[in-house]
């Protein structure tokens, strides 16, 4: 993205200045380690260690786990049914190859011959029932995302069928989900103890500080080619990007977007970003005040300039959002020609008036201490300050704020990572009955809009219906989505071979290449 220019030379974008700005800039941990941090990455080759930094994770049973650091143990330790790739392909895993049948109520599922867990045992279909089955009696979001499923079984001993109350499109993108993981039939103490058909096996686990996997020799979609995988855990994003900047850790996942162009241009490490569906959000709980109130909400949308706080927090990297998590990386379903009201914080004050608030709001932002969620919630703050809507942040430990709080609070920020299609965010996040409901919305119509999308086979028919969701959500929901973000990775420059995944807890490292 260029501006014109006179002479004909295109004058830099915002982001290029920014760029240029950053390479020159270093921090001074990273200008106190710039002749020792070589020396330490080298050291990392030869030892045949990659470690990578992480916030501090809160718990590791699959049926709970949320935050990043979480869902990136679980995916070095286990393996899924599905995945998806970059463009959110389907890929199967340990399914080999699937039918739908001409009904879309049923689906037929065969299973790798193999894969063999940790003790040693052969992955069979019994543990795949046994694993879903886990899942959906905890209940929870697991619940939300496969309750379409009638019934399932063991039809060979690698032969799995699924039987489902309505038609489901999206069934094998749901089998996606990061919670499930495919664990040995009737395992206990689960977050404790870890028996995975993964790539890397537990090795040693010391709370607060890291986690040491070792390769598995006999994985058997191909061995690791170095030995050990460490996860090093902090609890402030700026100490783990310091530990990358002083080669104390190998990369980062998980950085905002200033901070990762600090890292362009040094020779030291190797950047990388891919187009998300993950977005950034604040939400108002619309079960109790003041939010319960549409014109509470609509005032909150007034006093929002979208593409402000995008260009201010992202840098130009992701795109502009429209209130809803259906974003323009959906392409098919994405709503092109309608638009959020355009920022007016005197007409914002003046439903806020009209609601019983002529003096505005005060109120308090709950938000995640992670990426660049703090410069997003101040960016919000600064515009609705100009309606009279006074927010006072309050920073929370991010994975113990998935844990405790972000379902309860009145006004919360919330990221959402990729999903591969839009129904998962709909069935997660703002079916009245959802497990994840955080606004607390309950809307008859977008109900019934779910259910339908959910079942519709014919294509137009369930774009018509995102399309009409997405309408709802800029009129009326208690949600403000001001863009839609990149993921971003940076890793020493001694390190290649690692794809960074849209959701980058789902990162894959067991193909890195220490060198």
């Amino acid at each position: 993205m260029t501006k014109p220019a006179r002479n004909g030379i295109a004058a830099p974008s915002r982001r290029d200045v920014l760029k240029i700005f950053a390479a020159g800039m270093t921090s001074a941990v990273g200008t106190i380690a710039l002749d020792r941090a070589p020396r330490m990455n080298l050291a990392r080759a030869a030892d045949g260690t990659l470690r990578i930094a992480w916030l501090t994770p809160a718990q590791l049973d699959p049926r709970s786990v949320s935050g990043m650091s979480e869902i990136a143990i679980l995916n070095a330790l286990y393996d899924y049914l599905f995945e998806t790739d970059a463009s959110s392909n389907l890929i199967p895993v340990l399914a080999s190859s699937w039918e739908r049948h001409d009904d879309g109520a049923r689906y037929t599922l065969q299973l790798v011959e193999n894969a063999r867990f940790h003790d040693g045992s052969l992955l069979t279909a019994r543990d795949v029932v046994w694993s879903i089955q886990w899942q959906l009696d905890a209940g929870g979001t697991i619940a939300d995302v496969l309750a379409g499923i009638e019934s399932l079984e063991a039809t060979g001993d690698h032969s799995v069928v699924f039987k489902l109350n309505a038609p489901d499109a999206d069934f094998l993108y749901r089998l996606t989900e990061y919670k499930i993981v495919m664990l040995k039939a009737g395992a206990e103490n689960t977050g404790i103890k870890f028996n995975g058909t993964g790539p890397f096996i537990m090795d040693e686990m010391i709370p607060g500080d890291r986690l040491v996997m070792k390769a598995n020799a006999n994985y058997w979609r191909g061995a690791p080619g170095f030995e050990t995988l460490e996860f090093l855990f902090f609890d402030d994003q700026q100490a783990a990007i310091a530990a990358v900047q002083g080669g104390i850790a190998d990369g980062i996942l998980r950085l905002d977007n200033f901070s990762f162009l600090n890292f362009s241009g040094d020779f030291r490490f190797n950047t990388h970003d891919i187009q998300s569906n993950g977005h950034h959000m604040t939400r108002i709980r619309a079960d109790r005040p003041p939010g319960n109130d549409i014109r509470v909400r609509q005032a909150f949308k007034l006093a929002t300039d979208r593409r402000a706080v995008w260009e201010r927090v992202q840098l130009g990297y992701g795109a502009v959002g429209k209130d809803s998590p259906i974003g323009p990386s959906f392409a098919q379903y994405f709503l092109n020609d309608a638009e959020p009201p355009p920022r007016d914080p005197a007409a914002a004050a003046a439903l806020l008036a009209e609601a019983g608030y002529p003096d505005g709001l005060d109120m308090t932002l709950h938000v995640p201490n992670s990426g660049s969620m703090s410069d997003f919630a101040q960016a919000m703050a600064a515009q609705w300050q100009d309606a009279g809507i006074r927010v006072e942040i309050e920073l929370e430990e991010e994975n113990e704020y998935w844990v405790r709080k972000w379902l309860e609070v009145d006004l919360g920020v919330t990221w959402w990572g990729d999903r591969a299609s839009p129904q998962i965010y709909l069935d997660l996040a703002y079916r009245s009955d959802a497990t994840w409901n955080e606004s607390h919305w309950q809307n008859e119509r977008l109900d019934e809009l779910i259910d339908f999308a959910r079942s519709a086979l014919d294509q137009k028919a369930r774009t018509a219906a995102f399309k009409e969701i997405q309408r709802m959500f800029i009129d009326e929901g208690p949600i403000i989505v001001p863009y839609f973000i990149d993921s971003f990775m940076v890793m020493a420059s001694h390190v290649s071979g690692v794809e960074l995944h849209p959701f980058s807890g789902r990162t894959h490292f067991h193909t890195a290449v220490l060198r």
